[in-house]
Parts: structure tokens; sequence; C-alpha cells
């Protein structure tokens, strides 16, 4: 859990930050610009809290869930700029189902970090197999990281595709091309 962001102390350092970069904080352009940055800054790293509703499977549903195409944006805890993009969230059902809207509540709960896009893949599928106990885990996030389009590399139109896979989704051929061919399907 990360400590609460100190707005005050926050809009302080923004404050100091555009002075050491020769700007002008106090020009009529600027002067709220401290807050405004901090209270973004707040909004982004800063995750809503939600509860993981799961129902019996009593149907003994066995074939994959997948919510594709959940956009997000997090924070590169490299560099504090953006990276946007979608993530494919999937599992194989045992015991439990989710609500779906949970899925994509996941995703967004833990792109609100500084955050790196391989261990945020890593965290959502976790989540699931911590959550559910399901037969198999599948997510893929595909983003565009602005510290590699505006600085560095200045690439743009590039996408990092990271995967994690648990359980029946990464051991079983066939459930791993079923659930890469859904995720590419559009």
């Amino acid at each position: 859990m990360t400590a609460p962001v100190d707005l005050e102390a926050a809009a302080r350092a923004v404050r100091d930050l555009l002075i050491a970069l020769g700007q002008d904080p106090d020009g009529d352009h600027l002067r709220r610009t401290p807050d405004r940055v901090a209270r973004a800054f707040a909004e982004q790293l800063t995750p809503q809290p939600f509860a993981p509703t799961t129902f019996p499977n009593d149907e003994g549903y066995n074939e994959l869930v997948l919510v594709r195409d959940i956009p997000f944006h997090s924070l590169c805890e490299h560099h504090l700029l953006p990276f946007v993009g979608t993530a494919h969230v999937a599992y194989l059902p045992k015991d439990r189902i989710v609500g779906l809207s949970k899925l994509a509540r996941v995703v967004e709960h833990f792109s609100r970090a500084l955050q790196v896009q391989e261990r945020m893949t890593q965290q959502i599928a976790d989540w699931l197999v911590r959550e559910l106990d399901p037969r198999g885990v599948g997510v893929v996030v595909e983003a565009e990281h602005m510290c590699m389009r505006l600085r560095g590399a200045r690439v743009t139109g590039t996408h990092t595709v990271t995967s994690a896979l648990h359980g029946t989704v990464r051991d079983d051929a066939r459930t791993r091309g079923e659930f890469l061919d859904l995720v590419r399907t559009r």
C-alpha cells in the first residue's frame, strides 16, 4: 500500500521544478500549474478501491472468459511519462466466476501506480489466480510508451506487448492457442 499523496508538498515540488527548468511559476499562465499537476498525479497514483464480486460456477462453465480491449493509462516509473494501451484478460473458471466489470477494474487498479508494463501484466494475472483459483489465466497488455515516443529513441507507433499465462492457458497448447487467437481477433 502506498502512502496518501501530500498535495501541498507535491505542489511545492512542482513549483520548484518549474523554477529549475527556467520557468516563472508566478506568471499568469503557470500560477495554478503546481496545484493542477499535483492533483493530476494524485489522481493517476490513487487506485479506486473495489471488491471482487464472485459467484458460484453452478452451471460448470469450463471455457475461456475473455474481456478484450480494456483501455488503460499508467505512468512509467522511470520517466513519469504515460504509457497508454489496452489489456486483454481471460480466465478458465473452476468453482467461481467473477463479475465481468471486475476484470476491467483490476486493470484500472494496477495501472494507477508508478509502473512498468511487465509488472502490471503479472499483477493482473496474479490477482486473478489469487481471487478465483481458476484452471488458467491469460493476460496480454499492449501499450505505447511516451518515454519512447517523446525522448530517447523518439519512435512513434510502436507498441510493447507483454503477457502472463498461468495454468491451463500456459500449459495446454490448444487452450493457449485459442486464447491468443481470441486476443488477436478484431
